[in-house]
């Protein structure tokens, strides 16, 4: 047998198994024709046997392909193996490790260290979205580091091509279940925030070296998700600056409403999280939005108590309305309050009479001649009006005592 014979898809020379998962095999190999080493990921054998899943792989497969950016790993070729019938996908070698591997060997990263993987991320993801592509599958396997501290992340369009397949909804779904973000769960399409949600998994797991949730199944995680959100990662690791954590479990939040809009977004989040500097605080949550569109929140939309109709205010009658005030025209200067003089006229009056009194008295009892002239006492009235009047009253008391 020829060498060429040898190869696999006639061209790459398989020499070593690099990682192996529920729907295919990682393996180092030389490339022949470009003499350099790549990784060819052999998809399961079983999998050639569903038609729909090879026109959705070769279809995405297209797409991770126009993927150049230093983030993001580069795929070469893909294609279908005439001898084994197995399809495949060649990428770049990354010399070094995953994170899951990095996380198994080393336990949790500082906090300097898992802000540099996960804003390499960000900007790998950026620049996907930005092309119309989602990850779908973001995990510490997907992400690549290399000898130089460099991040990739890998298998971009493999999720995808698996979405719809029923022989591999077991192995590609189930298997990453903590990293699916609740739309996922509930069986909605994955958007770019749902990357950004399983990238915040990812953050929590390199910082605590444990997953926010764990479920065995779809159920079971939907119903820890909805259950609130995990412990707090500076609760857990108090290493961990405050701020950074409000950034990670920003990114867990289960409204996308309440997510990072974007990659940028996120990656800008978790800088300042390390210099002390948190995202600002979310308003409350309504849980009346929280199924969006769904016949649930109607029914929670309707079922709210309705304020009481407010009653309509019949017009006072013209009758019974107080009089209105004119209000003055501008510039108006009320008057001061004018003084009250004393009433001379009427003081006068009085004293005129109590002369007439005190002179008809007087010509009585010199008539009679009840009185002595001799005891009459007169005196001279001086002074002001006021004093005379008090004098006067003081005379005719003591001559009619």
């Amino acid at each position: 047998m020829s060498q060429t014979d040898q190869l696999f898809a006639g061209r790459y020379r398989l020499e070593r198994r690099l990682g192996v998962g529920g729907m295919s095999t990682v393996q180092l190999a030389f490339d022949t024709r470009l003499e350099r080493y790549v990784a060819v990921k052999l998809l399961a054998e079983h999998l050639a046997a569903d038609d729909a899943f090879i026109a959705r792989f070769k279809r995405e497969a297209l797409a991770a392909a126009r993927l150049v950016h230093p983030n993001v790993v580069q795929v070469y070729d893909f294609g279908s193996d005439e001898g084994s019938h197995r399809q495949f996908i060649v990428m770049e070698h990354v010399e070094g490790h995953s994170c899951a591997e990095l996380l198994r060997e080393h336990g949790p990263m500082s906090a300097t260290d898992a802000v540099d993987v996960l804003v390499q991320s960000c900007r790998g993801l950026d620049y996907a979205h930005r092309g119309g592509v989602v990850h779908r599958d973001v995990k510490p396997g997907n992400l690549l580091r290399n000898e130089e501290g460099v991040v990739k992340l890998a298998d971009f369009g493999i999720a995808k091509a698996a979405e719809d397949s029923d022989i591999t909804r077991v192995g590609s779904v189930i298997g990453t279940a903590s990293y699916l973000a609740p739309e996922q769960s509930r069986g909605e399409p994955a958007g770019p925030q749902s990357d950004l949600y399983a990238l915040g998994v990812v953050a929590y797991q390199l910082l605590t070296g444990r997953l926010p949730y764990q479920g065995s199944s779809l159920t079971d995680l939907a119903r820890q998700q909805d259950a609130g959100p995990p412990t707090a990662v500076h609760e857990l690791v108090p290493g961990v600056p405050p701020a950074l954590s409000v950034a990670v479990m920003r990114a867990l939040e289960g409204g996308l409403d309440r997510r990072y809009a974007s990659a940028p977004e996120m990656e800008q989040a978790l800088t300042d999280g390390m210099r002390g500097v948190a995202p600002p605080p979310l308003p409350p949550e309504d849980p009346t939005v929280a199924l969006t569109g769904t016949a649930a929140t109607r029914m929670l939309r309707d079922e709210r108590p309705r304020p009481a109709p407010r009653r309509r205010l019949e017009p006072m009658p013209a009758e019974a309305a107080p009089p209105r005030r004119r209000r003055p025209p501008a510039g108006y200067v009320e008057p001061a309050p004018r003084r009250r003089r004393p009433r001379w006229g009427l003081r006068l009056f009085t004293l005129f009479v109590l002369a007439l009194a005190v002179g008809a008295v007087w010509a009585y009892a010199q008539a009679e001649g009840l009185l002595d002239s001799s005891r009459v006492e007169l005196k001279e009235f001086t002074g002001d009006l006021s004093q005379t009047y008090e004098d006067l009253r003081a005379v005719i008391e003591d001559n009619t005592r």
